[in-house]
């Protein structure tokens, strides 16, 4: 019997892939059991269902890090993913990893993102949970919220790689191995997270005039280049050649110096753009609205349950969850202006007209 397309890339995957890679054929499968497509692989399919969701297209009108940005250049939550995507199988290709599973997992990781950026993620930590992260709402998002409520029900290794893409100020790859994602393509996507945000915010920042080039630091200058293009693919070939497989285990990691020189990098950011004073201006902007929002939907469920059916999320029927969860899941799920523009519409008077006889 012929093997179907499916099969046989499978079996090519297995003729000349890492033995440190995940292999299609070796998903460990989906929460809920599916029959093989014929012509894709499980993770050629999952990365299909994420491009085409609700959640992946209204990443376009999410900041990345500048609130409603309105220069057509400034990179939004959707072009950062698109840029980790790209380095991420740049990397995965040169290191023999699945491509397929790890564009799925790139794509997917910042489908719980919300508006305003981590400044939203930071008001719904406030409002919401403590233990609110985006990471974890991107799970829910592909397992509870999306399909009018069904999910994407996708494999075991794009979910986990994208519940454990964020590393927020900690270590690029952690010494816990519970906080790594279980495949090495899921580590890769750690890894090309970091190095996207880390250029594309700096470019935006020189170009919004929140930093001028001649603040960058040196040494980051000298040992990862003064441009995008130079800093990315300094970047990109140093983890290639550093990582290699010592006593049976497969070591994912840059040089020691471009690593310092990222981590230096990665503090000036924080020092100069993220905590910078035009950024917490717009953090207590989306603070208010988003408060304000949480506060009214909490008390009118009605306009609630209409607006998760707006957003096409099964009209809040997700298992009989609290209307915090609820509520949580409407705010994170919005797009900036779709936010801006709902509060205008709350709260803003509206224009009295004159009728006319």
């Amino acid at each position: 019997m012929a093997l179907s397309i499916r099969e046989e890339f499978e079996k090519r995957e297995r003729s000349f892939m890492s033995p440190f890679a995940c292999p299609s054929s070796q998903s460990r499968g989906r929460s809920v059991p599916e029959k093989p497509c014929a012509v894709r692989t499980a993770f050629q399919l999952d990365r299909d269902r994420i491009v085409y969701c609700n959640a992946f297209r209204r990443l376009k009108h999410k900041t990345q890090v500048f609130l409603a940005p309105m220069i057509d250049d400034y990179r939004t939550r959707l072009t950062h993913t698109l840029e980790v995507a790209q380095i991420a199988r740049a990397i995965a290709r040169a290191l023999y990893l699945n491509e397929d599973l790890t564009e799925a997992i790139a794509l997917g990781h910042d489908l719980g993102h919300t508006p305003f950026g981590h400044s939203g993620e930071a008001v719904l930590k406030e409002i919401y949970s403590p233990d609110f992260t985006h990471s974890e709402q991107s799970i829910r998002v592909v397992e509870v919220l999306e399909n009018g409520g069904q999910g994407l029900n996708l494999t075991h290794e794009v979910r986990d790689g994208i519940l454990k893409h964020s590393k927020g100020y900690g270590k690029v790859l952690p010494d816990d191995p519970e906080e790594l994602a279980a495949t090495y393509e899921g580590r890769v996507v750690r890894v090309a997270d970091f190095m996207a945000y880390l250029n594309h915010d700096l470019d935006d920042a020189v170009r919004s005039g929140v930093i001028r080039e001649e603040q960058v630091p040196e040494s980051c200058n000298r040992l990862l280049g003064k441009t995008h293009s130079e800093r990315a693919a300094t970047m990109i070939k140093d983890i290639i050649s550093s990582s290699r497989a010592e006593d049976g285990v497969f070591r994912l990691r840059p040089s020691d110096e471009v690593r310092a020189a990222m981590l230096e990098l990665r503090e000036f950011m924080f020092e100069n753009v993220y905590r910078s004073r035009r950024v917490q201006q717009d953090f207590e902007k989306s603070k208010k609205i988003l408060t304000e929002l949480y506060a009214y939907f909490l008390e009118n469920e009605n306009m609630l349950r209409q607006g998760l059916a707006d957003l096409q999320m099964g009209g809040g029927n997700h298992t009989g969850s609290p209307r915090e969860r609820l509520v949580c899941d409407f705010i994170a799920s919005m797009t900036d202006r779709y936010a801006m523009n709902l509060y205008a519409n709350l709260f803003f008077p509206s224009p009295f007209t004159q009728k006319v006889n």
